[in-house]
């Protein structure tokens, strides 16, 4: 655990510090903003103090198919970066600025295994759709969410809590379960490969035993109809919206995007039907009090802000805003986290308010810090997460070792709720970034 230099924060106003908390009981609201698809080293490897790049120095390789270190590293698709890049990380706004969109990258759960490949991290160029890109990291100095790590805490230890993509990682924050599809159709439990080279190009949606753990379609709309299909069952385990209904707790998952999804409107925002992880579940089916009451839209989450905010939030920006690569830009997620952000911190329940910001899950890039094996679906790849409370340790970076499920760890020792799973159950939660 280290203290970070302080500093001037020029992106808010001066505001009074409450009294440190005793314990996490006077926590009153927390609040989970849920980005997408970045490993810690891809954004926040250069900051000070963390266990970041200056310490990947002597970390292994890229390797190709025989096992052999690249001299260089494999082709981007995109004209905009050379062919010859060195095979060790590098700055992507060399070549695509934080303004613009670069190509999406290799992010699924057999794959993500193949390329950690025991912790050596050596096989993510050789596995990657996008080749070097995945060895790419910014420099996130001038970004409001630098700012925020600096003000506040930032977790260096935190990883996704299951490999592979954004439809599981979303599962695993609200129920700390992987779906289960039975009888699933033998067409999803494929591996493809190209035919040419015999590289692995897709790996199986849903496993042998029939859990789902690549990306698919909930059962009930809003659902992408290009993708119709197969959609997963209904989905009955508990999840976290449970454990707080069940004792009267308010809460509310906010995403952008939702009113246009639910009325059938496309917005040219890119909205994701697969990070919406209560659609999946009967408990919130169409026309049920729980998805009127707990499911709403980003403009609900200002006017909720000014009396009657709920005591657990999530924030689940809209595609063109989540930071996705592909389809969004560093600084358009940048820009609506501070939106967000900055609401909170001129509302009145900032003083009592702990603000998480942290992702889904690596989006295929690169980290140089081996994950532990908890169990059978993880933990994946390390991720950024920063903590913004008055509550929270003042530029601090803390060690401790987290993963997605600490969070529901935090919200469950602040309401006193039963775990959903051995996972969460044995998670540490969040407890080491804030001054109880």
């Amino acid at each position: 655990m280290k203290k970070v230099a302080a500093f001037a924060l020029t992106i808010t106003a001066i505001f009074s510090t409450p009294a440190p908390a005793k314990d996490v009981k006077d926590i009153e609201h927390i609040v989970v903003l849920y980005l997408e698809n970045r490993s810690f080293d891809n954004l926040f490897g250069l900051f000070p103090d963390a266990n970041g790049l200056e310490n990947a120095k002597n970390a292994p390789l890229q390797v190709d198919e025989f096992g052999r270190d690249y001299t260089t590293l494999p082709t981007v698709s995109d004209k905009r970066f050379p062919e010859n890049l060195p095979n060790q990380p590098f700055d992507i706004a060399r070549y695509v600025p934080l303004t613009e969109k670069h190509p999406d990258l290799t992010h699924r759960f057999f794959i993500h295994q193949m390329q950690i490949n025991g912790g050596k991290n050596d096989r993510f160029a050789q596995l990657s759709s996008a080749g070097a890109l995945t060895m790419g990291h910014y420099d996130l100095s001038q970004t409001a969410l630098w700012q925020y790590a600096k003000e506040f805490t930032l977790a260096d230890n935190f990883f996704q809590a299951a490999y592979g993509g954004s439809f599981l990682n979303h599962q695993w924050l609200i129920c700390a379960c992987t779906p289960e599809f039975k009888d699933a159709p033998d067409e999803l439990k494929k591996w493809k490969s190209d035919t040419k080279t015999g590289k692995v190009t897709k790996d199986p949606t849903v496993t042998t035993d029939n859990y789902a753990v690549g990306t698919i379609q909930p059962h009930y709309p809003p659902f992408d109809s290009t993708h119709n299909e197969t959609r997963l069952p209904p989905q009955t385990h508990a999840t976290i919206g449970d454990r707080l209904s069940e004792k009267g707790i308010s809460w509310a998952w906010y995403s952008g995007g939702w009113n246009d999804a639910m009325a059938n409107k496309d917005a040219g925002d890119n909205f994701q039907y697969h990070h919406q992880p209560f659609v999946y579940y009967t408990n919130f089916a169409p026309d049920t009090q729980a998805r009127k009451e707990h499911l709403k839209d980003k403009t609900q989450l200002f006017e909720d802000l000014k009396g009657h905010f709920p005591s657990v939030a999530f924030f689940k920006p809209v595609g063109s805003k989540n930071q996705h690569p592909g389809y969004a830009t560093i600084l358009d997620a940048d820009a609506e986290i501070k939106e967000i952000v900055e609401a909170i911190r001129h509302s009145p329940i900032w003083e009592k308010t702990a603000i998480i910001i942290t992702y889904d899950e690596f989006g295929g890039f690169w980290d140089h810090v081996a994950p532990p094996q908890l169990d059978r679906w993880g933990a994946g790849t390390r991720i950024p997460a920063i903590i913004v409370s008055p509550f929270a340790k003042k530029g601090f970076v803390d060690n401790t070792l987290y993963d997605t499920t600490s969070i529901l760890k935090l919200i469950e020792n602040r309401f006193e709720l039963l775990p959903l799973s051995e996972r969460d159950a044995k998670a540490n939660g969040l407890d080491g970034a804030f001054e109880f």
